[in-house]
């Protein structure tokens, strides 16, 4: 969770600056084309994500991809983004709210969390996935019906063995 964290407070402190000015200026550069806004925010937020997920919250897992897991990853975070677009979509254009709390709460807090539990799960089922132990290879469920494929040492072999003596 806190790298989803950190990553949605870079792409929160983007999106704001582009559509609100982030008492920075007062003209904000993409202030009519919040949705615009919220793609650049949300690549920049992939990327910080990305690295963190690979370099800290799932480094103990190794690649399964040859690139490493990227294209899957930024697959898996294009797939979801229109979960967050369509919440601010909504709320600029059903319920015309414009105000920054509003674009706030759809976007960043609405569509976040629910495109960031999304990810989680395809990110660790996808990407970032455990390593197949060769425990969880030799005893496959499979084994129970050919016995005589189990391996060395396996009880249940050799149960199927002392059947045939």
């Amino acid at each position: 969770m806190v790298t989803g964290g950190l990553a949605t407070i870079t792409s929160f402190t983007i999106f704001n600056f582009l559509v609100h000015g982030l008492y920075v200026t007062q003209d904000p550069w993409l202030g009519a084309q919040p949705i615009a806004a919220f793609v650049i925010a949300s690549l920049v937020g992939m990327v910080v994500s990305y690295r963190l997920s690979r370099n800290w919250t799932f480094r103990h897992r190794p690649p399964v991809h040859a690139d490493g897991g990227r294209t899957a990853f930024f697959v898996i975070n294009l797939v979801t983004m229109p979960i967050s677009i369509f919440c601010l979509w909504f709320s600029r254009h059903v319920l015309h709210l414009t105000d920054p709390l509003a674009d706030n709460v759809a976007a960043n807090v609405v569509g976040a969390l629910i495109g960031q539990a999304a990810r989680f799960y395809l990110f660790r089922r996808f990407v970032f996935r455990s390593p197949v132990t060769v425990a969880e290879v030799v005893r496959h469920p499979l084994m129970d019906l050919h016995p005589g494929l189990a391996a060395e040492g396996d009880p249940q072999q050799e149960s199927a063995a002392d059947q045939y003596r």
